[in-house]
């Protein structure tokens, strides 16, 4: 089986055999192709077409051909919709004909989302080798770990040769640092083979600093009418902006069709200024759902701070009418002051009542529903998502952010003890919505994961004194970096003290967390999982204890009842017997606690978990 998706502009090989290529440079008055041959160089004209675009179909190039476009005789530039870069973001792009890799995994239709266990990991700083191959040789780990899907960091073509992958600039190229587009496909199908989703983190909020040259040919690719983080926008609603749109949505198209992605995930949403209806994320969704959405499962997923929850509406048979879920940051901020005291930054909207929000995450999905944020300054944050079910939402204790955007990338278990993170990994594994680990969580890998990149000194510098000025607003950080300063991120050290070692596994205390990671998934597979399906939205209600206990009850898709009772605090919580849910606990956390009628009180960090199933 063939799998191709083709695209308006870019290189494309024809049934022919000859290559079309097509530019929008609408700044541009003439466009030449740079076509690398065994004799030299061939330049040969585009033809002009209307609306801003040049095009050329040749019997010169082939697949494998390296080329480059010219601008107005002068600037050489590489192509924007390039499929690879063998030479990097300042090297020729390559033509690749995705009908010479044949797909043998045509039975495959993905999975239900209900039923993802999600692993995020950076390509380059998973395995020593850094590549898509050696992640293929982990699959069978992640699978036994109980695992069902992987989310890779970007991969999109970034300069130099590492990055986080959120500065990619060619983002139809997989970077060559980790491989050929051939070595991704094979990924790809070795975890289809395996029963594993493979999702992928795309970036359509801004282009990186280093290696973009639309600026210089297609300005109208970015507007200044609205700014980001990373200064000019991209242009989603003013003149031009058709083009930019559907460049995106090709982009989401191609990774989900020509290499059989089973979901993106989108970076920063609310980064993402767009005034016009539809907007581009609706228009986007919209296009999937009817597109590769209507074949097999696929999941676009957001990362919205925005906590926007009419993106994750159902229609009235429960499916998702646009985005199937959303990382929970709430979740996480509430259960990082729980563990860890700290309460600088975004994490200060909590500080007052971590427990509520935590319960309220758990079981109405947002922890911000509309409600004033200290952090934004004051403005109501989100909208009601009590109505949404619970898998609408990813619930986590660290991912890359967490960690890598910290000075010196500690790890959870590096700022809080051991019983406090157990008692928290068992409320996240256990609970309705979908948990995600990042990579290496599962043993406590003792490497940190921190911010890297490979920029040039000018620019390396800037990013690397930002980052400081950055962390001198939390306290806790300002007082630490008296002492120690933060590692350079463009320091190739940098680089190689975030990838994993996978020597420890075996050795403690590593053993030990891998097992009880694996111990709870099991759980989560025989028992949660397969009583997700048809869940529904005001599935859960939640009380608080006193200051900090919580007891959430939802009704599951089966008409289950799962009950949590949890004590998060360092001292016992007295309970009564309203607290008590009826039947047995299915999971304890200490093990071997015995909760029954006579219990009064749960002793310290204390998670349980009782199921009541429903009749047959």
């Amino acid at each position: 089986m063939h799998s191709v998706h083709p695209m308006p502009f870019g290189a494309q090989v024809q049934a022919d055999g000859r290559v079309r290529f097509r530019l929008w440079a609408p700044a541009a008055t003439r466009v030449e192709l740079c076509l690398e041959e065994d004799t030299g160089e061939s330049i040969l004209p585009l033809i002009g077409e209307p609306g801003g675009w040049f095009g050329l179909v040749t019997d010169r190039a082939t697949a494998g051909s390296r080329y480059r476009y010219c601008i107005d005789g002068g600037l050489r530039v590489p192509d924007p919709a390039s499929r690879f870069q063998p030479d990097d973001v300042h090297g020729p792009s390559q033509v690749i004909d995705p009908r010479s890799w044949r797909w043998t995994d045509a039975d495959w239709y993905g999975r239900p989302w209900e039923e993802a266990v999600v692993y995020e990991l950076h390509v380059g700083a998973f395995s020593p080798q850094g590549s898509f191959a050696a992640v293929t040789r982990c699959l069978d780990y992640l699978a036994e770990l109980g695992v069902t899907a992987i989310e890779l960091m970007p991969i999109a073509d970034f300069h130099g040769a590492r990055n986080w992958g959120y500065d990619g600039v060619l983002p139809f190229a997989p970077d060559s640092s980790y491989g050929r587009p051939e070595d991704l496909k094979a990924l790809i199908q070795s975890a289809h083979r395996k029963g594993l989703m493979v999702l992928l983190d795309v970036v359509y909020n801004h282009f990186g600093p280093e290696g973009n040259f639309l600026h210089q040919y297609a300005p109208q690719f970015f507007t200044a009418r609205h700014h980001t983080p990373w200064g000019t926008a991209i242009n989603f609603d003013g003149p031009g902006s058709e083009t930019v749109r559907r460049f995106f949505i090709h982009n989401a198209l191609y990774w989900l069709e020509e290499y059989r992605f089973d979901g993106l995930r989108l970076d920063a949403v609310d980064a993402i200024r767009d005034d016009s209806t539809p907007d581009f994320l609706a228009e986007l969704a919209a296009t999937v759902r009817q597109g590769p959405g209507r074949e097999r499962h696929v999941h676009p997923i957001l990362e919205n701070d925005d906590n926007a929850a009419h993106y994750l509406l159902r229609d009235r048979n429960g499916r998702p009418r646009q985005y199937t879920a959303q990382w929970n940051d709430d979740l996480q901020h509430a259960l990082h002051i729980l563990l860890t005291g700290e309460a600088d930054g975004c994490y200060g909207d909590f500080k007052d009542r971590p427990v509520w929000y935590l319960g309220r995450c758990l079981a109405q999905g947002f922890g911000y529903q509309g409600e004033p944020s200290a952090y934004c300054g004051g403005a109501k944050r989100g909208e009601p998502s009590r109505a949404l079910p619970p898998v609408a939402f990813v619930s986590f204790l660290q991912n890359h952010d967490q960690a890598g955007n910290r000075p010196f990338g500690e790890r959870i278990h590096c700022l809080t003890d051991p019983e406090r993170l157990r008692a928290a990994i068992a409320l996240v594994l256990l609970a309705p919505a979908p948990p995600l680990l990042f990579m290496g969580e599962e043993f406590a890998a003792a490497q940190p994961f921190q911010f890297f990149c490979d920029f040039g000194p000018e620019l390396a510098a800037a990013v690397a004194a930002g980052r400081r000025r950055g962390f001198a607003c939390f306290e806790g950080f300002a007082q630490r970096l008296e002492h120690r300063a933060p590692p350079d991120p463009n320091d190739p050290n940098t680089f190689d003290r975030s990838k994993l070692d996978w020597g420890c596994l075996n050795g403690a205390p590593h053993a030990d967390w891998l097992g009880f990671y694996r111990n709870l998934l099991t759980l989560r597979h025989n028992q949660i999982i397969p009583r997700l399906a048809g869940m529904e939205g005001n599935a859960g209600d939640f009380r608080q204890i006193k200051e900090q206990g919580l007891r959430i009850v939802w009704c599951l898709g089966d008409g289950s009842i799962l009950t949590l009772l949890a004590n998060l605090d360092a001292s016992s919580l007295p309970v009564t017997a309203t607290d008590l849910p009826v039947g047995k606990p299915l999971y304890t956390y200490p093990p071997g606690l015995t909760i029954d009628s006579a219990t009064d009180r749960l002793p310290p960090w204390c998670v349980v978990w009782f199921l009541q199933t429903a009749l047959p």
